[in-house]
């Protein structure tokens, strides 16, 4: 098939998995806070972060509030953040428009008709849960679509791999932030306890210190809201079947070769898809590289910061992946 053809259809999967993606994020977030009681410093700002768009969110305006509504509109609505809701619809339905004849007509229809009710129905704190349900509902009808009525040929491999690929990123970069505050640090009995990005202080008195006691009875709402945002909350109870607890959570989401979401899940469906494909030796060798570093992974042993630098570690591999694609099949 034509470079220009894989390369599009590629996209269109990365972009349509980070728009589910992303309402996903909204909608757990907005759930958290009403678990989470009222003192607490968790709010909208993470959200920036895990997109890391922290930049162009702050960029007009340095001293701009990331309050609910600024941070719901920028993620679902803001055409100058390539990774909104509508941005990342409208990537995708352009990806395929010229290159609609891969795919079953019916699934070129879907995403068109998702893109245009993203469009025109931008929601008001009201009308957002139906907002969100439709684009992750409409996401998946897309995908579960391709899965049934797609040829298994070198278009279907690529569409699986941008959708694998994207999907290991968010991945990570959920457990990269919303594990910030939840880990302890290298020394324990530092007073700081929490990160500067979620929270804007520095070193905690020894006053505060009992702050972190206080809210260790709410870091297992915390870290099922790390599950749900990745609707891994139901298979974690089967497979585990241990209370949700940090070092389980960081394993299953990142180790759990059967759950479609967890990163080493993610590594095998690229495998099996580059498998398939020619001139595969040089992606192949940077995803078993990847394996292997996921696999060798002391989980209970990671803190915060050491967990931040072993994500850092996939995210740069993830970046060099595509590059390999990019290289091996696209055009330049």
């Amino acid at each position: 098939m034509l470079s220009r053809v894989a390369q599009n259809i590629y996209w269109m999967a990365r972009y349509l998995e980070r728009a589910e993606d992303t309402a996903r994020l909204i909608n757990v977030n907005t759930n958290l806070l009403l678990d989470l009681p009222r003192n607490t410093t968790f709010g909208w700002l993470p959200l920036i972060f895990i997109v890391s768009a922290e930049d162009l969110f702050f960029g007009k305006d340095p001293n701009r509030l990331a309050d609910e509504n600024a941070v719901v509109k920028f993620l679902i609505s803001d055409r100058d953040h390539s990774g909104s809701i509508i941005s990342s619809l409208a990537a995708a339905r352009e990806n395929l428009r010229t290159t609609r004849d891969t795919v079953p007509q019916e699934a070129w229809e879907q995403i068109n008709s998702l893109y245009i009710y993203a469009r025109d129905h931008v929601p008001t704190r009201r009308g957002r849960f139906e907002f969100l349900r439709r684009v992750i509902h409409g996401v998946q009808q897309i995908n579960g679509m391709l899965a049934g009525t797609m040829s298994r040929t070198a278009a279907y491999d690529f569409v699986w791999m941008g959708r694998y690929l994207e999907r290991a990123d968010m991945t990570t970069r959920i457990l990269d932030v919303r594990s910030a505050n939840l880990l302890p640090r290298v020394n324990q009995s530092s007073t700081q306890t929490q990160t500067q990005g979620l929270v804007e202080s520095g070193p905690l008195p020894d006053s505060v210190a009992p702050e972190r006691e206080e809210q260790d009875p709410f870091e297992n709402i915390q870290w099922m809201s790390v599950l749900k945002s990745l609707s891994a909350y139901q298979m974690y109870r089967q497979q585990v079947r241990l209370r949700v607890g940090g070092t389980d959570v960081l394993k299953f989401l990142l180790q759990n070769e059967s759950f479609p979401r967890a990163v080493a899940c993610c590594l095998k469906q690229l495998e099996i898809c580059l498998s398939e494909l020619p001139s595969n030796t040089v992606p192949l060798a940077g995803i078993a590289a990847l394996k292997q570093r996921l696999s060798s992974a002391a989980i209970p042993e990671l803190t915060r910061e050491s967990l931040h630098e072993f994500i850092d570690e996939l995210q740069v591999g993830f970046g060099e992946l595509h590059g390999q694609i990019a290289t091996a099949y696209f055009v330049h």
